[in-house]
């Protein structure tokens, strides 16, 4: 009898301590608005990005490419190379993300918030040059640089023209495009080790050129 008791006793706290802990948070965008908070230091507000910081225009990208992102910092996919301190920062908020849902539910926000124009920021490259280089790009990226979904190529054009130049030069450095398991960074890297810095600069002049929302 006195056993039985015990065990009651002990049941009876359990459920207390249980009804106690906080519930798991429901998924969902308004679980991603919550989580963007830790995203505003360096992304923005609108999610408008920073260039003192590394931090690219996120706002309005599609989901899919948000997702697919950060599973490849969580992963060490992105964000691994020592030199790449932007990255490594990018991949410690990442892990942050630690409950089920929580990807999914950030990128969901972030997709959803209006995208900022932003202003051009580089002085350097020809446009006209650049269309003749962007013509090997158009098979993963689009004829507008509006990317696809079918081979995880994000959109070019709306994004801040020193982020786009500071992406190819992580990929012909090897900062980023070298992890085996990432393969369409894989599919990138050769592409950018056959760019000149010239080259760069034009094809990155041009993407803006394609930027209809500064007119």
């Amino acid at each position: 009898m006195q056993r039985t008791r015990s065990f009651g006793a002990l049941f009876a706290v359990l459920l207390t301590v249980a009804a106690c802990m906080p519930a798991e948070p429901e998924q969902g965008i308004a679980r991603g608005e919550a989580l963007y908070d830790t995203c505003v230091p360096c992304h923005g507000p609108q999610g408008q990005g920073n260039e003192a910081l590394g931090a690219p225009l996120i706002a309005g990208l599609p989901q899919w490419y948000l997702e697919n992102q950060l599973e490849k910092y969580e992963n060490g996919w992105r964000g691994g190379h020592p030199m790449d301190t932007v990255g490594i920062r990018m991949r410690s908020m990442a892990n942050a993300l630690d409950l089920e849902g929580d990807r999914e539910s950030v990128s969901e926000y972030v997709a959803s918030m209006p995208v900022p124009a932003v202003p051009a920021s580089l002085e350097v490259g020809d446009p006209q040059a650049g269309q003749q280089v962007y013509q090997t790009c158009i098979a993963c990226h689009g004829p507008e640089a509006g990317g696809n979904e079918a081979v995880q190529s994000p959109p070019l054009v709306g994004q801040h023209d020193w982020y786009l130049l500071s992406q190819l030069h992580k990929f012909k450095r090897g900062w980023r495009g070298v992890n085996p398991n990432d393969t369409w960074g894989q599919t990138m890297r050769p592409n950018s080790m056959l760019l000149s810095d010239e080259d760069m600069e034009d094809v990155v002049a041009y993407i803006r050129s394609l930027d209809q929302t500064e007119e």
